[in-house]
């Protein structure tokens, strides 16, 4: 078994259940940070290219469905070239099993993810505008905030998903430290800009 799976042609298939698998550790083990979550990517219901659209990116985490697309391609390939070599006793080589890998991966992660996103529980799968994130309480959680360079925060939605965004002050000669709480008050492209969060009230809605 151990000389299959380290055969040439099996490689990248290998390679992608190794990443998968390392993917799941990091996240179960909470070191994911925002992988799970929107970034700056956020997409808005009907505003998706429609190839994203096809394997149902902004129904479910984009985290799940690359765990998807890894698996897929991972047992894909390792069963195809299993099935080669015992017929005609040979591999394939990656020039050839590679893109036809990724060719069967796609239709596979688009089923099962249109599958979940049926399951899945609606405040969890919305896809929401990121301007509507504006006037929420934020935390900083990784750099300092200053005018000109950003920082990454935490900020919960209205359905109370995670997102992660870049905050610089809106108040020139302000910063904001990590573990700073702050309000978002306008988005301009990318980022969005943040006053300090002086309410001892809206400190508990810190995420």
């Amino acid at each position: 078994m151990w000389g299959f799976l380290t055969a040439g042609g099996n490689v990248p298939f290998v390679a992608a259940l190794l990443l998968m698998i390392l993917v799941g550790a990091v996240e179960l083990l909470g070191l994911g940070g925002g992988l799970s979550s929107d970034g700056d990517g956020d997409l808005i219901d009907g505003e998706s290219p429609s190839l994203l659209s096809w394997l149902n990116i902004g129904r479910l985490p984009l985290l799940m469905l690359i765990v998807v697309f890894l698996f897929s391609f991972g047992m894909i390939g390792v069963i195809g070239q299993r099935l080669l070599h015992a017929i005609a006793g040979i591999y394939a080589p990656v020039w050839i099993s590679t893109p036809l890998g990724l060719l069967a991966a796609l239709p596979l992660t688009r089923t099962f993810g249109r599958w979940v996103s049926r399951i899945m529980p609606k405040d969890e799968t919305t896809a929401i505008s990121r301007d509507s994130l504006v006037g929420r309480v934020a935390a900083i959680v990784t750099g300092e905030a200053r005018v000109g360079s950003a920082a990454q925060a935490r900020v919960r939605d209205e359905h109370g998903q995670v997102h992660y965004v870049m905050v610089e002050p809106d108040d020139e000669g302000e910063t904001f430290q990590q573990g700073d709480s702050v309000i978002l008050v306008r988005m301009a492209g990318a980022k969005f800009f943040a006053i300090a969060n002086t309410s001892p009230s809206l400190r508990d809605a810190i995420v």
